[in-house]
């Protein structure tokens, strides 16, 4: 394992060592392994009912849902079941340049968005967009809701009722009277989760998510098992990787965590907050080049200066009494991971300051019927990462750690803070990670994909993956920073995917790719969507969600 030592350009941090208690059970654990066999073997003989999916009627193309039952402890296979909403589209075996040809049928393509706390059910209409149509055309593309989310046995720690809390503050320096504050609010969502979920809330971590994986492919009828893992999926795709190795046919890794025990997930934490410094100077940058539309300033630090007055503004008097620091924070937070937003962050920040606020009001405002969504997303979200690892259980290691880390990267350190705070409280027990690997011989080859400029799951996480898994290989795109690369507008990186998963071809040693187009700048006349195939483009709606690699809220 590689040394506790994070960079980043501004310098170089000592981490503490961690503290916390342990699931006392084996890691992998002789009883979980028995019981995940027993409820695959049931899988397999009910299969997966599907039908029409609820409240999807208005959406494109041909998915169909159904569920999966899966145990809620896998030492008790025979207890409390639990099930998984499935989505699925059929293979179209229709060759998309020539459809009086037949394509031969693959199988399942089973994809996982990342999080934790996404749901993947909405990627079976990926297949209608026209880069997908190929992949769509062998697969059948399933997608699902893991344990925990959405209609999937779901968590959930607060009344959604008062989940948003706009408008809020987002100081790069807290006070101590802020930082008290905050460990109080930590304090009382660890309660809340523990309340709402009783004893369950043990079971809702990684290994399980990989074992789910298990049944799943059992349950649609695959001996072995093709999958996608993007940001978050990853992690327990390399779980089930070194889990069940024999049951891996192909597995594509998409903008990789960091497996390394010592770093889930409280370094890895700390690393991404590093990353995002250098991420937030790129988005600057760009806005930089661009003065002559948005009038952000020319250089990056005139673009933070502007910022920064926008930021004092809201502080002062919240647009529409609903947009505060906190929400502007988040929306630029967001663009560090998806650089088509630039444009429109820009255009609003821009507006703003020119004294038209309602371009970021209708952008950031937190609207009451998202509340349950978002609200379920962050409860699973905590519940895997506080579950999954042991965490500094002293707010004093937190303090300093995070302290001297806002020195060097302020921007995204302390919001970073207080969405994983609750772990230093949580009152289930701490698992140790699994040592995820493969020897070779071991695995089937695989597909591994990162940009080099990824904050939200640094490069060295690819890296270190590639090392781990025996027979892998990396595909960089140089130069870029934009979070999950999947179907995304680098050709070069999608005509890696397809050869792998189309034909089983891998690149050689070292593939890289150039970086994709910058986006374009938006004037204010045409911030609009331009025309398009409308299935095509309700597709891409739908599927936003989907693909969405972010670590929730």
């Amino acid at each position: 394992m590689r040394a506790a030592l994070l960079y980043s350009a501004a310098g170089s941090l000592l981490l503490s060592a961690l503290t916390g208690a342990p699931d006392a059970e084996d890691r992998t654990g002789a009883a979980e392994r028995r019981g995940t066999a027993v409820a695959a073997a049931r899988a397999k003989a009910a299969g997966v009912d599907f039908g029409p999916c609820p409240d999807a009627q208005d959406l494109p193309g041909r998915m169909q849902c159904g569920t999966v039952s899966v145990p809620l402890d896998y030492a008790r296979p025979d207890g409390r079941q639990i099930e998984l909403s499935v989505s699925r589209a059929r293979a179209t075996q229709k060759d998309p340049q020539n459809d009086k040809r037949k394509v031969l049928r693959q199988g399942a393509l089973v994809h996982n968005p990342g999080g934790p706390g996404a749901t993947g059910l909405y990627f079976p209409l990926i297949g209608l967009l026209p880069e997908w149509k190929r992949i769509a055309a062998a697969y059948d593309l399933v997608g699902y809701a893991p344990r925990g989310v959405g209609r999937s046995a779901p968590l959930s720690c607060k009344d959604p009722k008062q989940f948003f809390t706009g408008p809020s503050q987002a100081p790069a320096h807290p006070s101590e009277a802020y930082k008290q504050e905050r460990i109080a609010k930590a304090k009382a969502y660890a309660r809340g989760c523990a309340e709402r979920n009783g004893s369950a809330l043990r079971h809702y971590h990684s290994l399980n998510n990989a074992r789910d994986l298990d049944v799943l492919r059992a349950a649609l009828g695959e001996e072995r098992l093709t999958f996608m893992g993007s940001s978050y999926g990853t992690y327990f795709g390399a779980l089930y990787a070194t889990l069940f190795p024999a049951h891996v046919r192909r597995m594509v890794f998409d903008s990789v965590v960091h497996p390394g025990p010592g770093r889930i997930w409280y370094r890895n934490n700390l690393a991404q907050s590093a990353a995002f410094e250098d991420r937030w100077r790129d988005v600057r940058e760009w806005i930089a080049r661009h003065d002559d539309v948005y009038g952000l300033g020319a250089t990056e630090r005139e673009v933070l200066r502007s910022y920064e007055r926008a930021s004092a503004r809201l502080a002062a008097e919240p647009a529409g009494g609903k947009v505060g620091p906190g929400q502007l924070h988040g929306a630029f937070l967001q663009a560090g991971y998806y650089d088509d937003q630039w444009p429109h962050r820009a255009h609003a920040l821009s507006a703003y300051l020119k004294g038209d606020a309602k371009p970021l009001i209708e952008q950031l405002e937190q609207h009451p019927e998202a509340a349950a969504e978002a609200e379920n997303s962050r409860a699973v979200y905590v519940a895997v990462e506080c579950n999954d690892a042991p965490w500094p259980t002293d707010w004093r290691v937190w303090d300093r750690d995070n302290t001297r880390l806002a020195r060097v990267a302020p921007f995204e350190t302390w919001d970073n803070v207080w969405t994983n705070l609750p772990c230093a409280y949580w009152p289930a027990p701490r698992r140790r990670p699994l040592d995820v690997g493969a020897g070779p011989g071991e695995l089937p080859p695989t597909l591994i994909l990162a940009a080099e400029r990824d904050a939200a799951t640094p490069y060295d996480g690819a890296l270190e993956l590639h090392d781990r898994l025996a027979g892998s290989v990396l595909v960089t795109e140089r130069d870029a920073g934009a979070h999950g690369l999947v179907g995304g507008p680098n050709a070069c990186v999608n005509g890696h995917l397809e050869a792998y998963l189309l034909e089983g071809r891998l690149p050689g040693r070292g593939a890289r790719c150039a970086p994709h187009a910058e986006p374009k700048p938006t004037a204010p006349d045409r911030a609009g969507p331009g025309p398009g195939d409308a299935s095509a483009d309700q597709a891409r709606e739908a599927t936003s969600s989907a693909m969405s690699l972010r670590r929730p809220v």
